[in-house]
């Protein structure tokens, strides 16, 4: 990508950073048929995927719509031209009054607060999906997953591939197993064309691993390196790739998993926030060799390398926290091992 910032400074700018429509993604939208719609639009994601849909289609001079859907209202988003529409997702015949696209972007999903109440966690990432997938099988659909229905896995495998089998542990990465396998029923039995998307960690500066561990050295608080190794990629990227997998939708379904191509190591994060910063990181534990790792050269592959490299994420994060910028609150508990969120 062009013209990376040396920093950025407001909201606006890292909205207009982080929706830039790469040249092949444009290209796609000039290829794909019919209109988009972006399912779970007002997730840590979901704004960003509006926004570079719909730049991408502008630039490639079609008239497709790019809709906007969540269960609140998106002011923001309809105000920069993208059909926003409310939906409870819960409710069969509210999804089915939604309108008919060709492509969708599913992510709605839940994680944070699993623990203590399981069957929301359940009922959102399964009952949701059945009611998308039952409702939407003319549509190509992207859907959403993680790297955690994965097992984790030590470094030295270089990361789980799409060739692993699933190996889900604790309730919630168990129901994001049970969301793939609604898409997966009504693309094996319907010809729903689908990829099940496996992300490991998006990162922008307002949340994401490199947020949690920046602002614990910026802290003066102990990092944890027993789960010392991770993959994350510029949500900018994320969004990129992710709407030019919608020409990989397949029956029965595709699996890719999208993130960095690099394993970064914590400790090794740590110490270069705590140069940027002028502070000493403080550790506390010792790496076991393990975490939810991903293998991303199909996507690489595919794809290419991300546009913003990680060392360009980690300056603007530790900018953006030297300055007191704004954070979402929603930490993404990397450390944990063992599927409780």
């Amino acid at each position: 990508m062009p013209n990376l910032p040396d920093r950025i400074n407001t909201v606006a700018e890292l909205d207009e950073v982080l929706s830039r429509p790469s040249e092949e993604l444009v290209s796609a939208m000039k290829r794909l048929n019919g209109d988009v719609m972006i399912l779970g639009a007002g997730g840590k994601i979901g704004p960003t995927m509006a926004r570079t849909a719909n730049r991408a289609i502008q630039a490639a001079g079609t008239k497709k719509k790019v809709y906007a859907v969540d269960v609140i209202d998106l002011p923001a988003l309809a105000k920069e031209g993208i059909a926003t529409l409310k939906c409870d997702m819960m409710d069969l015949k509210a999804i089915d009054s939604l309108p008919k696209v060709e492509s969708i972007i599913y992510m709605v999903g839940r994680k944070f607060g699993s623990t203590g109440s399981e069957e929301l966690t359940w009922a959102i990432n399964v009952i949701v999906p059945y009611h998308v997938a039952r409702t939407f099988t003319k549509s190509r659909i992207v859907a959403f997953s993680t790297g955690c229905v994965y097992p984790v896995v030590h470094v030295f495998t270089g990361g789980s591939t799409e060739e692993d089998a699933p190996d889900a542990i604790g309730e919630y990465a168990q129901s994001c197993l049970g969301r793939e396998r609604m898409f997966d029923y009504f693309s094996v039995h319907h010809g729903e064309r689908v990829v099940q998307l496996r992300l490991d960690y998006a990162v922008e500066m307002r949340y994401g691993v490199l947020w949690d561990v920046a602002t614990k050295v910026y802290n003066g608080q102990p990092i944890d390196v027993t789960t010392g190794f991770f993959n994350c990629m510029w949500q900018g990227d994320v969004c990129n790739q992710v709407l030019r997998s919608l020409e990989l939708a397949a029956s029965p379904a595709t699996i890719l998993n999208v993130t960095g191509p690099e394993i970064l190591a914590v400790r090794d994060l740590a110490r270069r926030f705590g140069k940027l910063f002028g502070k000493e990181p403080v550790f506390t534990g010792q790496e076991n060799g393990k975490g939810y790792i991903e293998s991303a050269m199909k996507a690489n592959a595919l794809f290419g390398n991300p546009s913003v490299p990680v060392g360009k994420v980690v300056e603007w994060v530790a900018h953006w926290i030297k300055s007191g910028g704004e954070n979402l609150g929603k930490p993404t508990h990397f450390e944990t091992q063992n599927g409780k969120y």
